[in-house]
């Protein structure tokens, strides 16, 4: 379990095992730069972009999760998503959290 949240509604956190971290670099490749340059003089969604993009913070979130499975966690808690444009090319998303333990309230 994933949450932007610092605690899970109906669990208690048993055991805090520390940060996590997932961190994706993409590029948007000659075609959606091309693009989104003719989208910047007419406007408009630039759907390439925008797909890059999901597809960085899906695979930042996954290794987030690995990281988490890796220490033993079940569920990170408080997790936060970064982007950045690096040297105008290139698309890093990296998401952070806490790795828990949580166990179900009696």
């Amino acid at each position: 379990m994933v949450v932007t949240t610092p605690t899970v509604p109906g669990y208690r956190i048993k055991r805090v095992l520390g940060i996590v971290h997932g961190l994706t670099v993409r590029t948007r490749g000659m075609w959606g730069k091309w693009l989104a340059s003719v989208k910047s003089v007419f406007g408009g969604k630039i759907g390439a972009y925008a797909s890059e993009l999901k597809k960085a913070k899906d695979e930042a979130l996954m290794l987030l999760k690995e990281e988490a499975a890796k220490m033993g966690a079940n569920a990170v808690v408080g997790v936060d998503f970064e982007t950045s444009d690096l040297l105008g090319d290139l698309i890093m998303v990296s998401a952070h959290g806490t790795a828990v333990v949580i166990e179900p309230e009696t």
